[in-house]
């Protein structure tokens, strides 16, 4: 009985052994796999700026930071206040980001949505003039787009809805030899500057700046 339960006894000492043993194997093993990967990773940022030039830091494979137009300086609008044909008319949006209106003075357009413009509009009618001023805003021109950098023949040109990369590119006469046609920079007033695939589908809005790049070879 005794020799019995000291064999057990062994056993036991024994499978415990080969727990713990195994439990090390498998966390070397892990860590193993860990350290092969951060290795994976160190190698593939060093080939990546061993060249010495950087590529280009898309956004997104198809990068659309606002889809919401918002107004800007040169702007064309058309206002209407119903049953106010004294209140209503064309209108630009001035240097100040303002359009100026009849009673109510200037109303803050830039870099607001219509939405928004139409709501402060409403606001400032409904502040002692009108009881519920209704409102309709309608874009008649867009600001127009700036095309420039490695193309024949840049400049500004007039903003056409559906307008794609491609399209701004060759109302700028098409790309000149040095150009690197494998993506542009589009600089969006209150969004800053995006480097966008020419693959994508990228919408261009009213206002943008598009500029092409000289390839390094």
């Amino acid at each position: 009985m005794h020799q019995a339960e000291s064999n057990f006894g062994s056993f036991c000492v024994q499978l415990r052994l080969q727990v713990v043993m195994l439990e090390r194997f498998n966390r070397s093993k892990i860590v193993r796999v860990h350290a092969v990967i951060a290795a994976a990773g160190l190698l593939v940022a060093a080939c990546a700026s061993g060249t010495g030039i950087s590529a280009p830091s898309y956004a997104t494979a198809n990068p659309q930071p606002n889809r919401t137009y918002r107004l800007g300086i040169g702007d064309k609008l058309k206002i209407v206040v119903f049953g106010e044909e004294n209140l209503s008319g064309q209108f630009e949006v001035n240097a100040l980001g303002q359009v100026s209106m009849p009673l109510i003075g200037d109303v803050p357009a830039a870099n607001h949505p219509i939405s928004e413009f139409r709501e402060a509009i409403g606001k400032k009618l409904a502040n002692g003039y009108l009881k519920k001023p209704q409102i309709t805003v309608d874009v008649l021109n867009y600001r127009p787009i700036y095309v420039h950098g490695e193309v024949k023949s840049g400049g500004e040109f007039p903003f056409k809805s559906g307008l794609r990369l491609r399209d701004a590119i060759a109302l700028a006469g098409g790309y000149t030899y040095r150009a690197d046609q494998s993506y542009v920079a589009v600089f969006r007033e209150g969004e800053g500057e995006l480097n966008v695939p020419m693959s994508s589908v990228f919408a261009i809005t009213p206002g943008d700046n598009i500029r092409v790049p000289e390839r390094f070879f």
